[in-house]
């Protein structure tokens, strides 16, 4: 049985979803972002245990499609941005519609019917909190910061910076009490 899990965004949370199935007895076999492959189908006593105590981790199990869809969508942008040293040759827009084998008019509608904003914008604040984190390193520099994040010049970088921060990146990066947000927040 599959279950679809919202939030899960690290392998952190991995880690944690599987030990509170684990808990119940409910023999995961598979863990992924926002999936969870189950050996066998609980009950309903146990299915609503399970809920509320991945609740109270700030987790939800996804239970209508559209939604199922949409944290699909999300989790496919966080696998792409924060998880892959290098980005694939191919757009946003291609590398959705095959991971997730439907049309991309499609998977652009549905998320902003549901969530109120675009994938670009979803993607884009991804991309952004994945630079404040290379910044915070301090071990790149703008230029290969730019490059490994797939941007074509540090301009583009700093600009998109600046339209979603109302900061340069230099001037970020000299702040002391850096704000970065969670992931799931975005």
């Amino acid at each position: 049985m599959k279950l679809y899990i919202k939030n899960m965004v690290c392998s952190r949370c991995k880690m944690v979803v599987k030990a509170e199935a684990e808990k119940l007895a409910l023999h995961p076999t598979t863990v992924e972002l926002g999936e969870l492959d189950l050996d066998v189908e609980p009950d309903k006593a146990t299915m609503e245990t399970f809920g509320a105590n991945l609740r109270k981790l700030g987790f939800e199990i996804i239970d209508n499609r559209k939604s199922r869809i949409i944290e699909q969508i999300k989790t496919a942008v966080i696998n792409l941005i924060h998880h892959q040293q290098e980005h694939p040759n191919t757009n946003l827009s291609d590398y959705l519609a095959a991971k997730l084998n439907y049309e991309y008019g499609y998977l652009s509608s549905l998320f902003s019917e549901v969530e109120g904003s675009t994938i670009e914008k979803y993607a884009i604040s991804q991309k952004i909190e994945r630079v404040k984190e290379l910044m915070m390193y301090d071990e790149l520099t703008l230029s290969e910061i730019a490059n490994q994040m797939g941007y074509s010049s540090v301009a583009y970088l700093s600009a998109q910076f600046k339209k979603q921060t109302g900061l340069t990146p230099s001037f970020y990066k000299s702040l002391k009490d850096k704000k970065r947000q969670n992931i799931e927040d975005l």
